[in-house]
């Protein structure tokens, strides 16, 4: 049998057994650590550009190398087991998560946003519940409206007493990535976090590829219009969300959440709040009230709370992936 050229996608069904807890934990925080930029880069988008464009046109953008990927290393296609998982991430982490946080980050800062995306690893771990067949102890369900509770009376607080529209897309925004996280760590289990991530944004890029490129005609039209031109600064922002967080960090993220366990590994997300804020505040100056901070704090603790109620959660068997050598 041909051994795979370093740093190939197998055409191999991954082997997930052997892999150790650390690596799961490992992988997982280096997706973590590249999806905390995610928020700031995206509120230097919108700034200058529409936010549909910039929600959707990432994606489209990420799917161009992901279908070179997929087309140099002959890629097999997801079985139909698989194809479910694969949907799910294109629908949650593709297409819903970039454009519901990016209509967010038009009312509040990145900041702001950054304290309801401490919420995404009780998100997963309910989904990996759901669709994984994951138990976990009663308190787990107590944590989750705690936290519930808690982000959205931050909420009443930073809006003077009602939310505001901004926040209202943060929470549909963790749902959706809660799904695709969750979906595609399914998938992953058997066809491979780079290659699930690579199948979802090309399922994705013809669903997008047409209101995209009506987006772009406008926004270069009205640009032509008023003589401005995009900023270097937005221009590698954006560069950044789509070959970092909609492409590389997935690669990680969905391989640390197959080999390590979804709702478990999915709890190092928790430090993506505290990650997101500081590069708020180094990378771009924004000023973060100490009560972010408090609500940030309180946030992490519900979700530890949370972590610690699935220690006792028991999985059902998952089936063990046939070897396959042919693409």
């Amino acid at each position: 049998m041909p051994t795979p050229a370093p740093g190939a996608i197998s055409s191999a069904q991954p082997q997930t057994a052997a892999a150790t807890p650390w690596e799961g934990y490992g992988l997982g925080l280096l997706g973590v650590l590249i999806f905390s930029l995610t928020l700031p880069m995206t509120r230097v988008v919108v700034a200058e550009w529409p936010p549909l464009l910039a929600g959707l046109g990432r994606a489209l953008v990420a799917a161009l190398p992901a279908a070179v990927l997929l087309a140099v290393n002959c890629s097999r296609l997801p079985t139909r087991s698989e194809w479910p998982g694969v949907l799910g991430a294109a629908l949650g982490i593709v297409i819903g998560w970039p454009l519901l946080s990016t209509l967010a980050l038009q009312s509040v800062s990145a900041s702001h946003g950054a304290v309801f995306n401490g919420l995404l690893p009780l998100s997963t771990a309910l989904f990996a519940t759901w669709r994984s067949g994951e138990k976990p102890a009663r308190a787990f369900w107590g944590w989750a409206a705690v936290g519930a509770v808690l982000v959205t009376g931050y909420g009443l607080r930073q809006g003077q007493g009602a939310l505001q529209a901004g926040d209202l897309w943060l929470l549909l925004a963790v749902v959706a990535g809660g799904m695709g996280y969750a979906e595609g760590a399914r998938a992953a289990r058997t066809l491979g976090g780079a290659r699930t991530i690579c199948w979802a944004l090309v399922i994705s890029a013809p669903l997008i590829a047409v209101p995209v490129a009506w987006m772009v005609g406008d926004a270069a039209e009205a640009a032509r219009a008023s003589g401005s031109v995009t900023s270097n600064r937005a221009l590698l922002a954006f560069a950044w969300l789509s070959f970092g967080s909609m492409f590389l960090g997935f690669f990680a993220w969905y391989r640390g959440l197959a080999v390590g366990g979804i709702a478990r590994v999915g709890q190092v997300q928790l430090l993506q709040p505290f990650l997101t804020v500081m590069a708020c505040a180094l990378l771009f100056g924004e000023p973060v009230s100490g009560e972010t901070w408090v609500f940030a704090i309180a946030v992490i603790g519900v979700i530890v709370g949370g972590r610690r109620s699935l220690r006792g959660a028991t999985a059902q068997p998952q089936p063990q992936p046939a070897a396959r050598t042919q693409s």
